[in-house]
């Protein structure tokens, strides 16, 4: 089944948005759109993604973002500075230069800014992004399960149709079977009045053609598999391969 679901969230921290899309597959192909930061998360969303789609090509979107996003944290050695920024001064001032870039050359020394290693906490986000996953996913479901109760309507509708043929098919077999054997007779009446006949072959092979006029084992066996074929599509279970193997006996 083909599906789509979509969900967001926002606060004064941060803003997220996820994106679910599904077609139909025998297995779980699953792709993933995340930012750099949470790709470590794959295989645990991966599995969240099976546990609730549990089959299909599935592709899942991650757009996230942080509000009023600091720099990274940097340390700035104001007495590293001032040494930089004063010798650079005195130099100047001895060669009688124009200093007004001293300050920008003085920062790019080594060691005068430097970042903190300290790394930036997720695991609050974490909570909130699988959240929002789940809900999309459970959008995603939602819809799938509203395209599948539209095809189960369709197919129910053909199940009908194929029931109210078969019943047509049961009024009329008497009398099909009756003409035939009229005409059958005739026909043997007109050939045996001036051709010699082995009358035990003839009769053999009228008892196989007049088997083969009854279609009553095969009016049961379709009325079977009708039935069969709608008790299965009630069945919670994953039952496509079943209802194939069905159809094919329908036809």
């Amino acid at each position: 089944m083909t599906g789509y679901g979509k969900a967001d969230y926002e606060d004064g921290r941060l803003r997220a948005s996820v994106e679910v899309k599904a077609i139909n597959s025998k297995h779980a192909d699953i792709t993933f759109q995340l930012p750099r930061e949470f790709a470590a998360q794959e295989l645990a969303w991966r599995n969240l993604v099976v546990t609730y789609l549990k089959r299909g090509r599935v592709t899942l979107s991650l757009a996230y973002e942080r509000k009023h996003a600091t720099s990274p944290p940097m340390h700035v050695n104001r007495a590293l500075f001032k040494h930089y920024y004063h010798a650079l001064q005195s130099l100047a001032e001895e060669v009688d230069a124009s200093s007004p870039a001293l300050f920008q050359l003085a920062v790019q020394f080594p060691e005068v800014i430097t970042q903190s290693n300290r790394r930036v906490d997720y695991a609050e986000d974490l909570q909130i992004l699988e959240k929002v996953i789940q809900d999309a996913l459970q959008q995603c479901d939602q819809s799938r399960q509203e395209e599948g109760t539209v095809l189960a309507n369709r197919l129910l509708d053909y199940l009908q149709d194929i029931y109210n043929k078969l019943k047509r098919v049961e009024n009329l077999s008497p009398v099909r079977s009756k003409t035939v054997r009229e005409k059958l007779q005739a026909s043997i009446q007109t050939w045996t009045a001036t051709h010699a006949v082995d009358e035990n072959r003839l009769e053999q092979e009228l008892i196989y053609y007049l088997e083969r006029l009854d279609v009553t084992e095969e009016q049961v066996r379709l009325a079977q598999h009708l039935s069969y074929f709608e008790e299965i599509m009630k069945s919670p279970q994953e039952v496509g391969r079943k209802l194939g193997f069905i159809a094919q006996e329908i036809g």
